[in-house]
């Protein structure tokens, strides 16, 4: 142990034992989406006391116990690396809200938790949709500190708000009634229809739980510059309060419209009925930053309820998409029922219909 740490470990006594950590140990982790901002030099010391309480963003060296739903973590470069019992890897603690997976917190120890997300979040399973497997099983060696033995958390690589642009660019949002309605997909069809029509466009995801796969697909999609809330700080927004859901909706929005982009469009993930999701769309400031929104959902009945939802908030609901679309029949009942406009991908894809949205939110603002 450094003088440094000697120190502080006698002047602050409820301070967790820090031990020095090799390099080359971290160097041959798996380290996960999740923890991309930070490199194996970022650390320099492993708390490992077991009674430590961890908190939410905190990274975590973890070893890999037994394989369950989870057998693939996503890397820091994109990769999927297979995992194999005994790996050690480099992951977040955060809790997750997934009724299609599972649904876990933080946990008050170090003790064995389990990876509840392939992007790389730690955590404790509460419960977990019957018709998947059980959850990888790992335990916890200890959290990465810093070489002053101060842990290391997302919130510290968090990007900083940018000062307000001179044009706000038009911002679309991409909403569901569930996990997997197709709201990313959608946003990834709008944003290559936009893309299309000559726009340079930005894109966000401003809830849900650490993973690549979403933010690389809008990429993929024609998006210049693409942002998700680990780039503000958090693996998950899983139970964190309203005005921290603000603050990532800023520094995400602050920063794309810093990119000069004509058009952003963002995801809220989950559903209506998520806690998180429904104090965002229900606040004040959400209103003020949404020029308008594509609603996703399964079926016709979905999409009503929603769209009726959204419009009780003040909600300028411009169409629905979703899963629903492969029907053509639930895309007559949908329409019927709220007089939206339906879109499949092939529509959210062309350019004459994108810039179609775009205009029809623009309207939106200006009438305001």
């Amino acid at each position: 142990m450094s003088a440094k740490i000697e120190s502080i470990a006698r002047t602050s006594p409820r301070m967790p034992q820090a031990v020095p950590l090799l390099q080359r140990r971290l160097a041959g982790a798996k380290r996960a989406y999740t923890a991309r901002h930070f490199t194996e030099f970022s650390a320099a010391h492993l708390l490992d006391d077991k009674s430590l309480a961890p908190r939410s963003g905190d990274l975590v060296l973890a070893r890999v116990d037994k394989l369950g739903k989870h057998a693939q973590l996503e890397q820091s470069n994109g990769r999927k690396s297979t995992l194999f019992v005994g790996d050690e890897i480099v992951v977040a603690y955060a809790a997750r809200y997934a009724p299609d997976q599972f649904e876990a917190h933080v946990p008050g120890d170090l003790s064995p938790c389990q990876l509840v997300a392939g992007g790389g979040v730690a955590a404790r399973v509460l419960s977990k949709n019957v018709g998947i497997a059980a959850a990888t099983e790992i335990t916890p060696l200890g959290l990465l500190a810093d070489a002053a033995g101060q842990r290391l958390n997302l919130a510290q690589h968090a990007l900083a708000v940018r000062p307000a642009a001179a044009r706000r660019p038009v911002t679309l949002a991409s909403v569901g009634t569930s996990m997997n309605a197709g709201k990313t997909t959608s946003a990834a069809h709008l944003i290559r229809g936009l893309v299309r029509a000559g726009y340079k466009v930005g894109a966000a995801k401003i809830t849900g739980t650490g993973s690549g796969n979403d933010p690389w697909l809008l990429r993929d999609a024609g998006a210049q510059a693409v942002l998700d809330f680990t780039d503000a700080g958090f693996a998950s927004t899983h139970l964190i309060t309203l005005s921290e859901l603000h603050a990532v909706m800023q520094r995400l929005l602050s920063n794309l419209a810093a990119q000069q982009v004509d058009a952003i469009v963002v995801e809220v993930a989950d559903g209506l009925f998520q806690c998180e999701t429904a104090q965002l769309l229900k606040s004040p400031e959400f209103k003020e930053a949404i020029d308008g929104l594509v609603f996703s959902s399964g079926d016709a009945m979905g999409a009503a309820a929603g769209a009726n939802w959204l419009q009780a908030q003040g909600l300028p609901v411009l169409a629905l998409a979703g899963v629903l679309t492969k029907s053509p029949l639930a895309r007559r009942e949908a329409h019927e029922a709220t007089g939206l406009p339906v879109l499949g991908l092939e529509e959210l894809g062309d350019a004459e219909v994108a810039a179609r949205l775009l205009g029809s939110a623009t309207a939106v603002v200006a009438a305001a």
